[in-house]
């Protein structure tokens, strides 16, 4: 197992309620992949660098997971699939 830092951006329509769904379904990715999660960092509302699909803010979101380094492939392919997430970043944290 390694240690992973997973940071994406929610589309800011989405309400308080749709978040912490959207934080449970990546969740159960990480889950799934007999991954866990050390930390959840919930940054909030924030205003984008530049436009992403014509969004100019986002909620950012960051997790710090343990994971086989066989899944990760899988976890970002979901991440691609999830439509309220605009953007997501997975880095292997050093140790």
């Amino acid at each position: 197992m390694r240690m992973y830092e997973l940071a994406f951006i929610v589309k800011p329509n989405i309400d308080d309620d749709g978040i912490t769904n959207i934080i449970e379904k990546v969740s159960g990715f990480i889950n799934n992949a007999s991954g866990e999660i050390t930390t959840t960092n919930v940054w909030g509302r924030r205003r984008l660098a530049y436009p992403i699909k014509n969004y100019r803010e986002g909620t950012y979101v960051l997790f710090e997971v343990n994971l086989p380094p066989s899944s990760v492939k899988d976890i970002e392919w979901n991440l691609k699939l999830t439509e309220d997430i605009i953007r997501y970043l997975m880095f292997k944290k050093d140790e």
